[in-house]
């Protein structure tokens, strides 16, 4: 057998005496490498042993369909080794002799390019000749299972992640052959355990090098052709920072970097041709010139290694909540976020039942970029998770869509793992604790809604003699909730929780904020609203817009305005998905006031009903004209309850579409076999009774005795004028933009008494000598118009 060594020789050219101290630790750069090398011949004296039936069979799989990504395995080889260094360190509680030949509890990986070898090396606790062939030769006797057995009685306490076994046989992913160096305090031999991938057995024998690990174990991997990736600092470096950045161990990566350094050799080379002494005098008169025969500096090439740490220094949420400070959890989140920015809020919490886990979750400041965008079909799971600080995925849904602004993780002792470690065994768990840090983030959220920040916009206010405040006159304008400019940015996020998430929809609503007919601007939450409402309200009264102006000023509101009820404005176009989903809220069912069946329920209701009865008898002959007259274009006319200064205006059925649903369905460009008549469905055209428009319309329509009236053009203009102002103040588009025109065209030749639109003979031109000339440029100064300013540049000039 034999083994690749890192070529090292040329480190000593370069101060390898230096030293690098990480975490603690103080390690030299390397002068000899421990690592199997090509150059080191195993003693002849191996045996070679069979793998296990089942081995073969388990590695075909792991190699072809068991991972799914190959990288994987280095976070495998990690975790095992870390597996070792805590044995090492538990075992050494009680007998300190462990530690005696390596006191460095650490993992240590290295590479070499051109021989394109891969070596991860721990100061864990290795493995006998015994254990190597039970471990590695069998599927599923892992030292660790068998280790957590022998110590059931205490192995609450110690830090181990299971199945060292397939763990192991990741390597064969990226390996043709793997060799593994081990040497465990109880056996005085270095063995070394060797396999090719495809083969059905494996060799161990003692290893030539003799004792060089002390204590621990050294994986090399033999990389194959599309492996070679793995042979780089940069790439292990990421591996290393996204699988394994919280191992409590301290994890070292090996650098190598190609230097140029000046040639000393070539240096002395240059003194002794040009016959330069350290002491030649110089006489003060006389100038020497040191670059006139001077050659240009010859530098050489040298090879430098050095260890560079890509862990993490700790696992926050391991540690005491008490110990640590709000720097150091905002810290922890930009580590986590790679975001600049400060975190807005966090939960740091333990939770304990049929499943035990930790977790730290994070609310951000900033809206990540793909929610910028409205765009949550990229949603990416931004907790992690952890099985004793090692990544098993970032792609577990753990919190719903809704939160993936959400950063964290949650890390369990006790998570049951698949073989592969990328697929729990039972989904039911991750939807368990996807539940419980639902409802732990969504607890923070509303905790930050509620802070009292009072205090910061009330300084010592002046008292007058009756006991009221004085306002100074130049008085800071008083600052928002720090929670309503988040909510600014957040709000479309939890609109959405609250559409889908059926089981925390009432906590979701609990935390939307809304502006009101009555909230002048400002921002206030349903339960304020609730607690606004009239004795007799029985409906929480939304208006859907644009914007705010456009439906305080909309000709629905006026009857609100006029009972002083207060409606909410809903201006997000994922408002009324949302209304439909929640219905109500705090027994108040939710109604649209663009509907044609709107009540208010107050004390006049009995009366407003008999004055209607009359309006609706009385206006009888024209709703019925006007029905047959407009046809389709609305579904029924109906006498109006509400309208104030309009004379009519066209409302949404019981079970029609809001013109702002209408606005929103029609901009859905990619919507297949869209019907423009659906999405206008269940129009209803009120009257004003009260109008004089439509009381002199009464006197005008035909006699409803004649099936066919002849209906002059000059009343169809007006009629479908009427129409078409009730459309847009109920905030629709009019139905024919051309119809509508030409409609206009000819009432504005009736109003300004023109006989014909034939258009009127063409001028004639002017003379030439009459034209005016062109001035310079686009809107350009005529120097002409300025007189002759000469005289004012001359005297500017002599200045």
């Amino acid at each position: 057998m034999r083994f690749h060594r890192l070529a090292l020789s040329t480190v000593a050219l370069v101060a390898l005496s230096s030293f690098q101290n990480y975490n603690g630790f103080a390690h030299a750069n390397e002068v000899e490498d421990t690592s199997a090398t090509a150059d080191a011949v195993i003693e002849p004296e191996v045996e070679k042993f069979a793998f296990q039936a089942d081995v073969s069979r388990v590695l075909d799989i792991v190699v072809n369909s068991l991972y799914q990504n190959k990288d994987v395995f280095l976070r495998e080889l990690i975790s095992n080794a870390s597996d070792a260094i805590d044995k090492a360190r538990f075992l050494a509680i009680q007998n300190p002799d462990i530690l005696t030949e390596k006191s460095e509890l650490e993992v240590r990986i290295s590479y070499d390019e051109e021989a394109r070898t891969l070596t991860v090396s721990d100061s864990g606790i290795g493995m006998t000749k015994d254990e190597l062939i039970a471990n590695l030769g069998t599927v599923a006797q892992s030292g660790t299972t068998k280790f957590m057995d022998a110590l059931a009685d205490g192995a609450a306490d110690v830090n181990q992640i299971g199945m060292f076994g397939v763990g192991f046989y990741s390597s064969y992913l990226v390996a043709d052959k793997v060799t593994v160096a081990t040497k465990h305090p109880n056996d005085p031999i270095q063995h070394v355990w060797s396999s090719n991938n495809g083969e059905s057995s494996f060799t161990i024998g003692e290893d030539s090098r003799g004792n060089t690990l002390g204590r621990g174990t050294e994986i090399t991997l033999f990389l194959k052709e599309d492996a070679e990736e793995y042979a780089e600092f940069g790439r292990l470096e990421t591996l290393v920072n996204h699988y394994s950045e919280f191992i409590q161990h301290p994890i070292f990566v090996r650098k190598t970097e190609i230097m140029e350094v000046p040639d000393e050799d070539d240096e002395i080379e240059q003194d002794e041709e040009s016959g330069k002494e350290d002491d030649i005098d110089v006489s003060d008169d006389e100038e020497i010139d040191d670059d006139a025969d001077e050659k240009p500096q010859k530098m050489k090439e040298v090879t430098t290694h050095s260890w560079e740490k890509a862990n993490a220094d700790a696992a926050l949420w391991n540690r005491p909540k008490a110990e640590i400070t709000d720097d150091d959890y905002q810290e922890f989140y930009k580590l986590i976020s790679k975001d600049y920015n400060n975190a807005t809020s966090w939960s740091h919490f333990d939770a304990e039942g049929n499943i035990n886990f930790k977790s730290l979750v994070y609310i951000p400041t900033e809206l990540p970029a793909n929610l910028k965008a409205g765009n949550f079909d990229s949603y990416a799971s931004s907790v992690k998770l952890y099985v004793r600080k090692v990544l098993i995925s970032d792609e577990f849904e753990l919190l719903p869509k809704y939160l993936s602004f959400v950063k964290g993780v949650v890390d369990s002792e006790d998570l049951p793992l698949n073989v592969n470690r990328e697929t729990l065994q039972e989904s039911k768990i991750i939807k368990i604790v996807g539940k419980k840090v639902t409802r732990k983030v969504l607890d923070v959220i509303k905790k930050f809604a509620n802070e009292d920040h009072s205090e910061s916009n009330n300084d010592e206010a002046e008292i007058d003699e009756d006991g009221n405040i004085i306002e100074p006159e130049d008085a800071p304008e008083k600052k928002p909730h720090p929670y309503l400019e988040w909510y600014e940015k957040f709000a479309p996020s939890l609109k959405m929780g609250v559409m889908d998430d059926d089981t925390n929809r009432q906590r979701l609503v609990k935390l939307l904020r809304v502006k009101t007919s009555k909230s002048n601007g400002e921002w206030k939450s349903f339960e304020e609203y609730v607690s606004g409402m009239k004795d007799y309200q029985n409906e929480i009264y939304y208006i859907p817009g644009t914007n705010e102006k456009d439906v305080s000023k909309s000709p629905f509101m006026e009857k609100f305005v006029e009972k002083d009820l207060e409606v909410v404005y809903m201006l997000d176009p994922v408002d009324e998905y949302m209304i439909e989903r929640l219905r109500e809220f705090d027994g108040k069912k939710f109604s649209i006031i663009t509907k044609d069946d709107i009540k208010f329920g107050d004390a006049d209701e009995d009366l407003q009903k008999r004055i209607n009865a009359a309006y609706v008898d009385k206006f009888k002959p024209l709703t019925t004209f006007l029905n047959k007259f407009y046809g389709k274009s609305v579904s029924r006319t109906s006498v109006s309850k509400r309208l104030g200064s309009v004379p009519a205006i066209v409302s949404s059925g019981q079970y029609g579409n809001s013109a702002n649903m209408e606005r929103i369905i029609r901009a859905q460009v990619f919507a297949h076999g869209q019907d423009d008549n659906q999405v206008r469905s269940m129009r209803t055209l009120e009257i004003n009774p009260r109008h004089p428009f439509i009381e002199k319309l009464l006197t005008e329509i035909p006699d409803d005795s004649d099936d066919n009236p002849d209906v002059p053009q000059e009343l169809k203009d007006i009629l479908w004028s009427l129409l078409d102002t009730a459309l847009l103040d109920g905030g629709f588009t009019i139905n024919n933009a051309s119809a509508f025109s030409h409609r206009m065209t000819r009432m504005l030749k009736n109003l300004f008494d023109v006989d014909s639109l034939a258009l009127l003979p063409e001028i004639e031109p002017k003379d030439e000598e009459d034209v005016p000339p062109e001035p310079m440029g686009d809107g350009g100064l005529n120097l002409d118009d300025f007189g002759d300013f000469s005289e004012d540049m001359d005297f500017h000039a002599a200045v």
